[in-house]
Formats: structure tokens, C-alpha cells, sequence
């Protein structure tokens, strides 16, 4: 029988093999499309670097790997396969889309895996309990990471939202850094006072309200980190905190009332927001009404929206297959008119669905969910209480990511600028998301010891 560690050494196999069958056939299809006429040649030439790059992929995972074996012994041996695997659909699509910024994405998840090993290395001994010493230090960093982006010089205004800032020539997402800080602020706050929170907590009509003194920090520290992301319109991330706050308050406390009267403050809020704020007020309406020709031909309107519904529904069940979505048109003079807006990122998953079908996006999100499901194990088998409420947390932070893209690329809901972890083109987000990976193995690592 295959030890853990030895588990998860063959489960990266699979992603490296995904890296060599799509970037062969995305190069055949390429050299089909520019009318090469010697077949052979077409394959070798495909088949040698599609077989490099697939090494240089197995090779980066295989050294994220060496450092979890002598680390981490003990640690989950199915998640970072996992990651692997999201990794490798998103370097494949993404080159797909665009071949610098695929080179791009494959050097920021050089340094994600750095970040992934330092995190490891930083926290393998003390585990993560060290993180609940500086609660409000890292509450404080991550909401001042948060508001970087509406400062003047640095920050840039995307879409209607302030996401990135820019320091020289690197761009980067302070909002993946922040998420992370406030779960682990809420975690560590909700490990202290959960007893409180259950016991001394006033019933109304039935209905069991949190005690005010105990409740109160923990609102004011995640009130600010929620209008400093509506400060920046950030409106997808802020959804992402509210349901990771309110996921950690009933896995704290069991009481059902307290996310029920969250989900009715929500729906105020949501309410006011969509009718006093122009641009969440323009989303609304694009997501409402995706094929109305004024919303359609409107600068920021629903023609994104609508072209994503357009190209999942062409995907049918099988997909038209690597390279074959029609992301843009050739228009008078040369110039590229887009069909598709911003594919690498906000629209991947319209191009996946487009090209592997419902049956690949399903595999996709089924990746995910067990992703999720090994970081809520994690959570299920950790003995200490903070180890138990972050590892939910931070699962619950990937599968509201997830849903919040996937739900407005499908119209579920209304239209975000979330990034598809690990797959998305975004280097803060690679990056981030290999350390809350990190952060999951370690605590897996004490709770299986």
C-alpha cells in the first residue's frame, strides 16, 4: 500500500499530463491553422515541447512536494495534487488565450510555490497557533492592504473598481493578501469567545441575539475590512468575506439564528447598495436584463455578461474543443475587435465551458469541490479549536471564490471581478492561494500527527 506522501507524488502525474495534451493540441491546431503541410513534422515539433513544458510543470510541483515530505510528513496527501491540477487547466488556457501572459502566470506560480514553502517552513514547527498572538496586527495589515488600491499614484481604477496597484512595473491585487488576514482575525477572535457567544447571548421572539460586548470587536475590525472594500467596489471579494464570516459564526457557535439574521442585514444592505451605488446599480441591471440592446451597446453594460451565455451555450456538451473558441474578430485596419472581454481572467471559465463543454467545466468544479472537501476534512480532524475554525475559514474563502465567478459568468448572480482560484490569470492570486494552500496543509500536518 502507498504511503501518503508516496499518494501524493503519483497524483501530480496527472496534471503534468494535462500540461502535455493541451499544449499539443493547441499547438496542432495552430500549425493546422497556418496550413503546415508536412503532418509529421507538425507532430514532433508539437510533441517535443508540449513534453518540455510538461516536464518544467512536473519538475516546479515536484519541489513543492519535496518540501511537504520533509516538513510535513503527516500533512493531506490529495490537496496539492488538487491545486496541481487547477494549475495546470488554468497555464493551459491561458496560453490558449494569450502566450505572454501564460509566461507570466508560470512565474508568478514560481513564486507562489515560494511563498507556499515559506509558509511552510515559517509555520511547521509552532503550527499556525503563532498567527493567533498578532490577531490585530494582521486584521489591521490586511485591511490597510485593502485600501491601497483608492490611493492616489499607486492605485487604478478597473471596470468601475479600484483592484490593482502599481508599484514600477509589477501589478498586484492587495485584496487576495486581505482575505486571508481577516479570516484568520475572525478564527482567532471566534476560538476566544465562542462560549460567550453561545451562552450569554439574549433570546427576542425566539430568536438568540450575540451579546454586544463580546460581538462588538470582531463587527468593528470586519465593518472596516467590508467599507473599505466598497470603498474600492470591490464588490465580489466583500461578498466573499461576508459569507466566510458568516459560515465561521455558525461553525463556532451552532446557532442557526445568527447567520439568519447576517443573511437579513445582507439583503438590506444588498438592497441599498444596488439602488444608491451607480456602478453596482449598473450591474444589476446587466445581469437583469443581459440581451437588452441599450445595456448591450452601452460602455460597461451587459455585452461581457451576454457574450459569456453566448459562448458556454456554443460549448454544448463535449466542446468545441483547445483552440477552437472564437474569442475575437478581425476588424477594419487590423484591428482586434473583442468578442469575448478579458478571457484570461474575469471570462476564463466561459472559455472553458466553450471548449470543453458541460462536461469539462463539470470536471472542473468537481476538482473544486474536492479541494473543499479535503480542506473541511482538515478542519473536521484538528483538535484545537482556532486550527478547526481557520481551516474552514479558508475553505470556505476558495468555494465562495468559486461560486461568486462561476455564479456570475452563469448569471446566477450578478457579474463580479473574483479571479477562478489557481486557474484565473492574476499573479496576487496564484500567489495567495498557494499560501492559503500552505496554511491548510500545516494545520492538516497537527491534526493527522
Amino acid at each position: 500500500m502507498l504511503s501518503p506522501r508516496n499518494r501524493e507524488l503519483l497524483g501530480l502525474v496527472p496534471s503534468a499530463l494535462l500540461v502535455v495534451a493541451g499544449f499539443t493540441a493547441i499547438f496542432i491546431q495552430a500549425e493546422n491553422t497556418s496550413g503546415a503541410a508536412d503532418t509529421n513534422i507538425v507532430l514532433n515539433h508539437a510533441s517535443s515541447v508540449s513534453l518540455t513544458y510538461g516536464a518544467i510543470f512536473l519538475a516546479l510541483c515536484v519541489a513543492g512536494h519535496l518540501v511537504i515530505r520533509f516538513a510535513l510528513p503527516n500533512a493531506d496527501p490529495y490537496m496539492f495534487p488538487l491545486a496541481a491540477v487547477l494549475a495546470s487547466v488554468g497555464i493551459v488556457m491561458v496560453y490558449r488565450i494569450n502566450p505572454s501572459l501564460a509566461r507570466q502566470q508560470a512565474q508568478w506560480m514560481v513564486v507562489g510555490l515560494i511563498g507556499f514553502a515559506a509558509t511552510i517552513l515559517l509555520l511547521r514547527k509552532n503550527g499556525v497557533g503563532v498567527l493567533e498572538r498578532y490577531r490585530y496586527t494582521i486584521a489591521a495589515v490586511g485591511i490597510g492592504m485593502a485600501v491601497l488600491p483608492r490611493l492616489p499614484g499607486i492605485g487604478e481604477q478597473v471596470n468601475g473598481a479600484y483592484l490593482n496597484i502599481h508599484v514600477g512595473s509589477i501589478s498586484f491585487q492587495p485584496a487576495e493578501l486581505a482575505k486571508i488576514a481577516i479570516v484568520i482575525f475572525l478564527a482567532s477572535y471566534l476560538r476566544d469567545n465562542r462560549q460567550i457567544l453561545v451562552t450569554a447571548g439574549r433570546r427576542v421572539m425566539g430568536v438568540t441575539f450575540p451579546p454586544m460586548k463580546q460581538f462588538g470587536p470582531m463587527l468593528v475590525v470586519w465593518g472596516a475590512a467590508m467599507a473599505t472594500l466598497l470603498l474600492t467596489r470591490e464588490l465580489g471579494t466583500s461578498l466573499m468575506f461576508y459569507g466566510a464570516f458568516l459560515a465561521l459564526l455558525y461553525v463556532a457557535t451552532g446557532r442557526l439564528s445568527f447567520p439568519l439574521i447576517g443573511l437579513i442585514l445582507f439583503a438590506v444592505g444588498a438592497w441599498f447598495v444596488a439602488t444608491h451605488v451607480g456602478h453596482v446599480h449598473a450591474r444589476v441591471l446587466a445581469w437583469q436584463h443581459p440581451f437588452d440592446p441599450a445595456l448591450y451597446e452601452r460602455t460597461g453594460g451587459s455585452y461581457q455578461l451576454a457574450q459569456s451565455l453566448f459562448a458556454q451555450a456554443d460549448g454544448g456538451l463535449l466542446g468545441t474543443g483547445f483552440d477552437q473558441s472564437l474569442l475575437q474578430l478581425n476588424g477594419a485596419g487590423g484591428h482586434a475587435i473583442p468578442l469575448l472581454p478579458i478571457p484570461e481572467s474575469d471570462m476564463i471559465y466561459a472559455v472553458i465551458v466553450n471548449e470543453l463543454g458541460l462536461v469539462g467545466a463539470a470536471a472542473l468544479l468537481l476538482t473544486y469541490l474536492l479541494f473543499v472537501a479535503r480542506g473541511l476534512k482538515t478542519a473536521m480532524l484538528a483538535r484545537d479549536s482556532f486550527s478547526k475554525l481557520l481551516a474552514t475559514g479558508l475553505s470556505f474563502v476558495v468555494a465562495m471564490q468559486v461560486f461568486v465567478i462561476v455564479g456570475g459568468v452563469t448569471r446566477v448572480i450578478p457579474l463580479t471581478g473574483v479571479t477562478l482560484p489557481f486557474v484565473a490569470y492574476g499573479g496576487s492570486s496564484v500567489v495567495m492561494n498557494f499560501v492559503l494552500l500552505g496554511l491548510l496543509l500545516v494545520i492538516s500536518d497537527g491534526a493527522r500527527r
